[in-house]
């Protein structure tokens, strides 16, 4: 069986995480050109060339694996770490390398996530949250740059666990005089195309299926604004920018108030939430599971309902 030194293992995770040698070099305090040896004597072991040394700087797939085994072997230590801490609670000992990285999408972030994260923060997990498209998540897992991601994928990826978390509902709304101005009867036919409609970034097609749902079109195309921020995006909508199809938790405060309108009443996209993380045996993993499917639970609808 291959054994992979886990100093330099570390040192490629530090290279791809940072996004360069200097970077990782200071983050693992060495010099540059000990990252760039314990790399080299990596990818001789390999066999392979395990980082494309491009801007942005990323892993091959060769990499991806071991990048994989890394973050694995992180998540190991900080369970014996934390299981030593309970034994002997006066032991010297840091868990700052062990940083448990989940792919979270943004609008989960804004409405029930941060909850569900914050009693095991407090608690001192090193979490690190990275954002993006509810329906990409799910690569980040597959790289092995992150232990577990929240997305709309409901089958399991291979060497993973899948669980349903609810279902997201969303509403299309827009500022009230905005909404008098562009949209006086609401989403139609005839105006969709005329209204800018907020999008986190060129990947969110949630806007065009909302649309091409209400009115019964196989495939629409929209005029887009991009905002990669879900609470940024509420507001620019506040502002007058166009319409968002939003969280409806997220602005059902507003629409109580009269700060926003909903310009297709009656009608709301319903996303699936799935929770993926490694089928691994982790105390960590494990309490990073119950806490997302707890705050998903009194937060989000029912996946069948």
């Amino acid at each position: 069986m291959q054994h992979w030194d886990p100093v330099a293992l570390e040192c490629l995770a530090a290279i791809v995480e940072s996004g360069g040698f200097e970077k990782a070099a200071q983050r693992l305090h060495v010099t540059q050109s000990a990252v760039s040896q314990r790399l080299r004597a990596l990818e001789e072991q390999v066999g392979s060339v395990l980082v494309v040394r491009s801007r942005p700087l990323r892993p091959t797939r060769a990499g991806q694996l071991l990048l994989k085994h890394a973050q694995q072997l992180r998540l190991l230590r900080a369970d014996l770490a934390r299981d030593m801490q309970e034994l002997a609670p006066h032991a010297a000992g840091s868990s700052a390398e062990a940083s448990m990285a989940v792919a979270v999408n943004a609008d989960s972030i804004a409405t029930w996530a941060l909850d569900a994260f914050t009693p095991l923060v407090r608690d001192g997990l090193p979490l690190e949250v990275i954002t993006d498209d509810q329906d990409f998540t799910q690569e980040w897992l597959r790289s092995g740059a992150v232990l577990g991601c929240v997305t709309t994928l409901g089958q399991a990826i291979q060497g993973c666990q899948v669980l349903p978390l609810g279902a997201m509902r969303y509403v299309a709304v827009a500022a009230p005089d905005y909404a008098a101005r562009h949209l006086p009867h609401g989403l139609q036919a005839h105006n969709f195309h005329q209204v800018p409609f907020l999008c986190f970034n060129r990947k969110d097609d949630m806007q065009a299926e909302f649309v091409a749902r209400l009115l019964g079109l196989s495939r629409v195309v929209l005029q887009s604004l991009y905002l990669p921020n879900s609470e940024a995006q509420v507001r620019a909508v506040e502002a007058g920018w166009g319409v968002g199809v939003l969280p409806e938790l997220l602005v059902r405060d507003r629409l109580t108030r009269g700060r926003l309108v909903d310009v297709a009443p009656g009608t709301m996209l319903s996303i699936d939430l799935y929770w993926h993380c490694w089928n691994l045996d982790s105390g960590l993993l494990r309490q990073l599971t119950q806490a997302l499917q707890a705050g998903a639970k009194s937060t989000l609808e029912d996946n069948h309902s």
